[in-house]
């Protein structure tokens, strides 16, 4: 269950940053779209940089929102099969983790 739900928060964290990543691209295009085609050959040279660069920056934020989702399953997985497999390991391991905690959260 804890497992599930750090998968889910880390898909949710990533799916926040492409939707403000998908937020700047769309105010960019906006943008590019309110300068028109009016104006001199160098807006319309920068106009074609920009727009050829949020093509790039776009299709990178799918690879990563997808390389992100996929590794937080894959390690999300890892760590289930591992706990079913070593569970008395896997509750020393968090009786250490908490004791330490709570020993440094004491001290202050």
């Amino acid at each position: 269950m804890a497992i599930d739900a750090g998968t889910q928060s880390s898909a949710k964290a990533a799916e926040a940053l492409a939707q403000d990543f998908r937020n700047v691209v769309a105010d960019a295009e906006e943008l590019l779209a309110a300068l028109g085609s009016d104006g001199d050959a160098r807006i319309k040279e920068m106009k074609g940089r920009v727009q050829e660069s949020l093509n790039q920056a776009r299709g990178r934020l799918n690879e990563f929102q997808a390389s992100a989702v996929g590794s937080a399953k894959a390690a999300a997985s890892a760590t289930d099969e591992y706990v079913h497999q070593n569970p008395w390991q896997a509750v020393g391991v968090s009786a250490v983790i908490g004791g330490l905690l709570g020993y440094l959260i004491g001290r202050r």
